[in-house]
């Protein structure tokens, strides 16, 4: 990825968080059902909602909190959606830049335009985007867990109450080992299709 001057720089990040809002609403259905199939076991026996499956448990949050039940927690995962991809792309780019122009303190080691830099930069940028869509993270899946008419701003009062300003980056661990691989493989493999399409318009 390689962006020449600040309005390049803008309308990537825009297209991300673009892209990031879209997938965000259009997946919000589906990650209420995630979200709750996998936290019901924790549950005790009477407030778990008991899913068989996705299709099941889509027709149980409809019939049971309607259409609204299916947007639950939209903003939250939207705000998320558009953060993870902003801080995906613009820190990739950032790390890639930066490590193109500067030598490594202590190895004094440069790197080139190459497999090497492309999963240092996007593997900083999965830290980063971890990092960043911690907190959103944490509050939309307490959302989307909860069957009651909770508010992001009351569920995060009484977060903060209950277990203090670390509550918002519990799981990270977790989250950066999923979104690690992701993230490292995406941006290797854009880099490598980048690198075949331009050996193809030149031998055109």
């Amino acid at each position: 990825m390689s962006l020449r001057g600040p309005l390049a720089t803008g309308k990537l990040l825009l297209a991300a968080a673009a892209a990031g809002a879209l997938g965000g609403v259009a997946g919000n259905p589906a990650d209420i059902l995630l979200v709750r199939m996998t936290s019901d076991s924790l549950k005790r026996p009477e407030k778990r909602y008991g899913y068989r499956n996705a299709l099941t448990g889509l027709v149980s949050l409809l019939k049971e909190e309607g259409i609204k039940g299916i947007y639950r927690g939209l903003g939250t995962n939207t705000a998320r959606a558009v953060l993870m991809n902003i801080s995906q792309v613009g820190s990739y780019d950032f790390f890639k830049a930066t490590l193109l122009k500067r030598r490594l303190p202590l190895v004094n080691y440069q790197f080139q335009d190459n497999f090497s830099l492309h999963s240092v930069a996007s593997f900083a940028a999965a830290t980063c985007g971890t990092t960043v869509c911690s907190p959103a993270d944490v509050i939309r899946t307490r959302i989307m867990a909860s069957s009651a008419q909770a508010s992001p701003i009351r569920i995060v009062m009484r977060s903060l109450r209950e277990e203090g300003p670390m509550f918002m980056f519990k799981g990270w661990c977790p989250a950066f080992m999923r979104l690690g691989p992701n993230t490292v493989l995406m941006f290797v493999f854009y880099e490598q299709l980048k690198r075949w399409w331009s050996s193809i318009g030149h031998t055109r």
